[in-house]
Formats: C-alpha cells, sequence, structure tokens
C-alpha cells in the first residue's frame, strides 16, 4: 500500500507523492475532497473517492469551459459533456450544480434566446422550432414566445423596410410566420391594394 510522502501547491494544484515519488498533480479541491494528507496510507476507499473526484472536477472544469464560451441549455451542455466521455451520474451531478450557481437556466437561455430570433426578423415557428432544437422545454418556450412583440408588429416592421410584395410574404413565411400574420399582407397584394 502506497503512502502519500508529499503535498506541494502549485498555482492551483498539488504534486502529491508517493513513497517519496512524484505521482500525479491534481486540483487543489481533489485534494481536500479525498482527505489525501501527509503520512496517511492511500487505500482503495481514499483511492475510489480519489477517482470520484478527480472525474467530478474533470466534468465540472469541461462545463465551466463550455459555458464561458457562450450561454447554453442544459440539454446542450449535457450532451457536450456526453461528448467529453462524462459519464451519466457525474453529468447529472454536474448539471445539478451549475444549475443551482445559475450556470445553466433553460428559462433564461430561451428568453435570450428568442428576444435575439425575434429582433433579427424570426416568426414564432421559427423561435419556437429553434428553442426545440436546443432542447427547451415546449411549455418554457411558449411561455417566452407569448412575451415576445406580437408576430404582426414584427411582420408589419419588416414589411415597412422591405415593401409589401410576394416576395416580402414568401421571406416572411421562411422566417416561420404564421399564415394568420401574413393574411392581410396576402390579401393586399392580391388586391393590388398596394405596390
Amino acid at each position: 500500500m502506497a503512502t502519500v510522502t508529499g503535498l506541494r501547491a502549485r498555482a492551483g494544484r498539488v504534486a502529491v507523492e508517493l513513497d517519496n515519488r512524484p505521482w500525479r498533480v491534481v486540483p487543489a479541491e481533489v485534494v481536500l475532497e479525498a482527505g489525501l494528507a501527509v503520512g496517511c496510507p492511500l487505500e482503495r476507499a481514499q483511492a475510489r473517492a480519489l477517482g470520484r473526484a478527480l472525474r467530478r472536477a474533470r466534468a465540472d472544469g469541461v462545463a465551466v469551459r463550455s459555458l464561458a464560451r457562450r450561454e447554453q441549455s442544459r440539454a446542450e451542455l449535457d450532451e457536450h459533456l456526453a461528448r467529453a466521455g462524462v459519464r451519466d451520474g457525474d453529468r447529472r451531478e454536474t448539471l445539478e450544480r451549475a444549475s443551482q450557481a445559475g450556470l445553466v437556466d433553460d428559462v433564461r437561455f430561451a428568453e435570450v434566446r428568442a428576444r435575439l430570433l425575434a429582433d433579427r426578423g424570426a416568426g414564432d415557428l421559427l423561435v419556437s422550432r429553434d428553442l426545440e432544437r436546443h432542447g427547451i422545454d415546449e411549455t418554457v418556450a411558449r411561455d417566452v414566445i407569448a412575451r415576445l412583440e406580437p408576430e404582426s408588429a414584427r411582420a408589419a416592421r419588416i414589411v415597412s423596410a422591405r415593401g409589401c410584395t410576394p416576395r416580402t410574404i414568401r421571406y416572411l413565411a421562411s422566417r416561420g410566420f404564421a399564415e394568420e400574420s401574413l393574411e392581410d399582407l396576402i390579401a393586399n397584394v392580391e388586391n393590388g391594394a398596394l405596390p
């Protein structure tokens, strides 16, 4: 059985020596969580605790680096952790810690994403599909979309910038605007009421 003979701090990490030989450099929180101390034998139970702490620290690191790049939904972060090889149980724990810390919040993500898409000229259908693609619950998506500027007002703004033409109507349809929002425009174009 190996004995911990040295713990040397190195910029937020700790170099661990076993039996007077360099063994591993691990995050400081892992040393604390595993209860490593100079003179303690590294028994099987402690080695398992060390392994769990290392996996947890790695999963947390992957999550923090991913979230530092951009806001993500819980489903996206879960997928990212899975691609990084994080085990199911460790992923669930990491997602829960990230949620409790406020690092990942599906409602906040959905609100920001929906507003961004709406401001870029997207209709409700496109926003809904995008939120679904990001793993946002349908109820959350519906609530967020209901708080957006009305789709008809967004369509009117685009028509005012582009003109009321068949091409604009096709554009609006391709951007996820519902038929109900386009009916008056279609009627105006068909009647020749507008150029």
